[in-house]
C-alpha cells in the first residue's frame, strides 16, 4: 500500500488521469491525500468530483478556496466569475449529491507525521490547536445553518487570530489562513493581496512558513494553493501546487518514501 498527496487538480481531470497512471494508482490498496482546490479554472470539475466522490475511502482532501467558491455560487450567494469553469457541476443531475459531498470536507486533516491544509497555518498554532480550529469551521459547513455561514465567509478582515474572537470573525479568521494564506508577519498578521513568488513579499511580511517560532515548524505540512511558489520540498514544507491549470505540471508525492511524479499539463 502506498500514499500520495497530490497538489491542486482544478477540474484538470485530464493531467489527473495520467498522473494516476503513472504512479499505477490502486484504489483498494493505495490512498490519495488531496490539497484542495479539485475544481475550478480547469476544464473538467465535474469529472474530478464525480471521480472523487465515487473513490471512497481511498480518497482524503482538505477544502480550497476554490472549492468554497463552488460551495457559495451552488447556494446561490456568489455569482460564478467570468473565468470560472463551474457551470457543468452546477447543472448536472447529480449536482446536489456532489455538493453534499464537498460540503462535508475538512479544512485540516493529518496522516503519521504529515499535516495537510490547503494554504497555510498561523505561526502561533499548534497542531492540536489548527484541527481544533478547522473542526469549528467545518461543524457550520456541515450544519443545518451553513448558508449563513457562506453567506458571512468572505472578507479580509480581522486579519489575525486572538483566542477571544467569536462568531463569524473566528471562523473567517480560521477558513482564511487555512485557503487563503500566503504571506503573514512574525505576529501572524495575513496579507491577501499579494500573490507572487516568496522572494517578492509585501513590505514587513514573510512567506508564513519562515516565521521564525511558528509553532508547526517540526512538523511535515503538505499544502498547495500557491502555484507561483511551485513544486517546493523544503525542511517540513512540501508545496504541491505546481500550476496544472495554468499549463505547467500537476504533481503527487510518495508520502513512505519522498519520491515525486510529475506529468505536463496543457496549456490553457
Amino acid at each position: 500500500m502506498s500514499n500520495y498527496a497530490i497538489g491542486d487538480i482544478q477540474g484538470c481531470f485530464g493531467p489527473l488521469t495520467a498522473l494516476l497512471q503513472q504512479i499505477h494508482f490502486d484504489e483498494d490498496q493505495d490512498h490519495l491525500w488531496l490539497v484542495g482546490d479539485l475544481v475550478n479554472r480547469g476544464p473538467d470539475s465535474l469529472a474530478v468530483l464525480r471521480w472523487a466522490k465515487n473513490l471512497g475511502p481511498a480518497l482524503h482532501a482538505v477544502l480550497g478556496n476554490h472549492d468554497l467558491h463552488l460551495l457559495r455560487v451552488a447556494a446561490g450567494i456568489a455569482t460564478p466569475r467570468s473565468n470560472d469553469t463551474l457551470a457543468e457541476v452546477l447543472c448536472a443531475t447529480d449536482s446536489k449529491g456532489l455538493i453534499a459531498w464537498l460540503r462535508q470536507l475538512p479544512l485540516v486533516q493529518t496522516y503519521r507525521q504529515y499535516l495537510f491544509v490547503h494554504a497555510g497555518l498561523l505561526p502561533q498554532w499548534s497542531v492540536e490547536e489548527a484541527l481544533a480550529y478547522a473542526r469549528e469551521v467545518e461543524r457550520a459547513l456541515r450544519g443545518a445553518d451553513y448558508r449563513h455561514f457562506l453567506t458571512e465567509l468572505y472578507g479580509d478582515t480581522p486579519n489575525r487570530w486572538r483566542d477571544d474572537l467569536t462568531g463569524m470573525d473566528r471562523l473567517r479568521v480560521i477558513t482564511n489562513a487555512c485557503t487563503r494564506l500566503r504571506f503573514c508577519t512574525i505576529e501572524g498578521e495575513m496579507e491577501f493581496k499579494s500573490k507572487g513568488g516568496p522572494d517578492s513579499p509585501p513590505q514587513g511580511y514573510m512567506p508564513w512558513y519562515k516565521v521564525p517560532q511558528r509553532a508547526t515548524k517540526n512538523i511535515p505540512v503538505v499544502f498547495g494553493h500557491w502555484s507561483a511558489l511551485g513544486l517546493k520540498i523544503d525542511e517540513n514544507i512540501v508545496a504541491l501546487d505546481s500550476g496544472c491549470c495554468w499549463g505547467n505540471q500537476l504533481s503527487a508525492l510518495r508520502l513512505e518514501d519522498g519520491q515525486i511524479f510529475q506529468v505536463n499539463c496543457p496549456a490553457r
